[in-house]
């Protein structure tokens, strides 16, 4: 077989036609996703993407914390009713009265019971007399007269007084005393 000139001329062309199309394939292979080149840019990102995303985040975020703020309510709720129940101004076996109040609350007691306050129970006397029930000292802080009072100690009408120690107390010694008392209280 004898090759004709226009043969070779074919073969030629489809050759350097071959090798212009491998080399433009190489060159663009080279530079795809550079930053001359970048696969996505970064307007896209900051423009488009980004803004997208932090909406769908900020959508599920606000969901979730929803449905745990309502879950976190209904429990924090159901709690203090339960401790309400338990603890809450009621009469214990002991014919013990419990409270615990955020303002003042009059207390009536007779002769010989005893408020033992939680610590920072505020007391005041408003009618009959009172003493200091206390297993060591100090026993109550008098607030208005800037003193403490010991065990058996008498307390002044209108001064008010601060439990900061626990198992401190104030013992009715009239038949009928009237405290105004802020804060957890048990009366025995």
């Amino acid at each position: 077989m004898k090759k004709t000139p226009h043969a070779l001329t074919r073969l030629f062309t489809l050759l350097l036609a071959s090798l212009t199309i491998l080399s433009i394939s190489v060159a663009a292979a080279g530079t795809a996703g550079s930053s001359s080149d970048p696969l996505v840019t970064l307007s896209y990102l900051n423009e488009k993407f980004l803004p997208e995303l932090m909406t769908r985040v900020d959508e599920k975020l606000a969901a979730r914390t929803d449905t745990a703020s309502k879950e976190l309510r209904a429990q924090v709720d159901a709690d203090i009713k339960r401790l309400e129940e338990k603890y809450g101004s009621q009469t214990s076996n002991e014919g013990a009265s419990v409270g615990t109040v955020d303002s003042f609350a009059v207390v009536t007691m007779t002769n010989g019971q005893v408020l033992y306050g939680a610590i920072g129970c505020e007391v005041m006397l408003r009618v009959g007399t009172a003493s200091v029930v206390s297993p060591s000292s100090p026993g109550l802080i008098d607030s208005t007269g800037g003193t403490t009072l010991d065990n058996g100690a008498g307390l002044t009408k209108n001064h008010l007084y601060m439990m900061t120690i626990s198992d401190r107390g104030v013992k009715a010694t009239a038949a009928t005393t009237k405290l105004l008392v802020r804060g957890t209280y048990e009366v025995k």
